[in-house]
């Protein structure tokens, strides 16, 4: 039976090779915080194209906005238990824009995020293996940090740009790949460099397992600021 969800967007993130990844906390009818939602495709790889996440007007939902999606059903993919599969024919509808200070009452304080057991060649605690995914019961955070920033630096494989975060959270420092792609257009131009930003609420996600090793990734899929970026 199909059903509607009110979510705050919390990110819009790049979703390889050419969609989208979007996710939010459901908002309950009393205002009461709810749970994660990632609406996902019937696409093999769940993402979603502008065609699936598209208002009415043609515009993209962006951080926090307040949105209405009619979803299918359920869409449990292993440890990413919050998807949802969308209804393809209903456009997402755009209530209102949630205050910036507002996170700090719907935010995530986990003692740690997920399981850090694990890095990439450039990362800091960024994957984990997929065994170990496969026994947590959640993919999605909204953590506050205080000291984020983002590395923009070549990467030597492919030459092309690569864009990482770095922050502290709970006493343990943390590089993750950030697929926020405002934060890409912002810095991309500014070429490679360290960018300080201080104070933020971050959405980090944890991936499927990646083909080329098998692990699941963090990543920073959607970072905002009091002035977002």
């Amino acid at each position: 039976m199909a059903y509607s969800k009110r979510i705050i967007c919390l990110a819009n993130s790049y979703k390889p090779p050419s969609g989208r990844c979007v996710a939010g906390i459901e908002l309950l009818n009393n205002g009461v915080r709810g749970g994660w939602i990632r609406p996902v495709s019937a696409r093999p790889g769940a993402e979603l194209t502008y065609a699936d996440y598209r208002y009415q007007n043609g515009s993209a939902p962006a951080l926090l906005d307040v949105m209405d999606i009619s979803f299918a059903g359920q869409a449990t993919r292993g440890h990413q238990t919050e998807n949802h599969l969308i209804d393809p024919r209903v456009y997402w509808s755009k209530v209102s824009v949630l205050a910036w200070k507002t996170l700090s009452t719907i935010q995530d304080k986990p003692t740690t995020l997920w399981a850090n057991v694990d890095h990439t060649s450039l990362g800091v605690f960024d994957c984990m293996s997929s065994e170990i995914a496969s026994a947590l019961g959640s993919s999605l955070l909204l953590i506050h940090v205080d000291d984020f920033s983002i590395e923009v630096e070549t990467n030597h494989f492919s030459g092309k740009l690569a864009f990482r975060g770095t922050f502290t959270y709970k006493g343990t420092h943390h590089n993750f790949s950030v697929t926020d792609p405002r934060a890409r257009d912002v810095f991309g131009p500014q070429g490679v460099g360290i960018y300080p930003i201080g104070e933020a609420y971050l959405c980090v996600s944890l991936t499927e397992p990646f083909e080329k090793d098998g692990r699941c990734h963090k990543l920073v899929a959607g970072i905002l600021t009091k002035s977002t970026l």
